[in-house]
């Protein structure tokens, strides 16, 4: 089950039917589409993509995918899931925002809430997160929030993607 999570100003839910619209919005507009999977879709494979949040990953709760939210307004997704990849035997984080939420600290803080998920919810001692190398926002959120790269995976389409990865302090024991 995808649970509810909450920051200073932003809030994660699961999504519901009349997220659709903002969602296909989101992954159509190419400045934020590109860097999801393969990038821009066409809009009916968004579509599809929305209902099988519903017919796969809530139904068989895969992993948690949210509806982000800031004052209300739908601004973004995430989702802390199995990593596709096979090199990658982890979990990791996905994420974006919508243009109107950027430039406001909502992209650290998004990934701060779903790293701290991993760590503490999950129990996870690693969290990763692959970015493609051009997404330099991306990368500069996650080094602020001490993430440290793993590898570089060149692509067959000549880019290069990094694998970064958090890793989970371990307690200071005094005595």
């Amino acid at each position: 089950m995808t649970p509810e999570l909450r920051s200073e100003r932003l809030s994660l839910s699961p999504y519901v039917d009349t997220d659709e619209a903002d969602f296909v919005t989101l992954f159509q507009d190419e400045a934020v589409g590109r860097w999801f999977g393969d990038g821009v879709q066409s809009e009916a494979e968004d579509r599809a993509l929305f209902g099988r949040i519903f017919t796969l990953v809530y139904a068989e709760e895969r992993y948690p995918v949210w509806a982000v939210r800031h004052e209300g307004r739908y601004v973004g997704h995430a989702e802390v899931k199995p990593s596709p990849e096979t090199w990658l035997d982890g979990t990791e984080i996905v994420y974006g925002l919508a243009r109107d939420a950027w430039g406001q600290g909502l992209g650290t803080e998004l990934a701060e809430l779903l790293t701290a998920y991993g760590h503490e919810t999950l129990g996870l001692t690693e969290v990763h997160a692959t970015v493609d190398a051009a997404n330099a926002p991306s990368l500069s959120v996650l080094a602020r929030l001490g993430y440290v790269r793993a590898r570089e995976i060149p692509e067959e389409n000549g880019q290069v993607t990094l694998h970064l990865i958090s890793h989970r302090s371990a307690p200071t024991v005094t005595g």
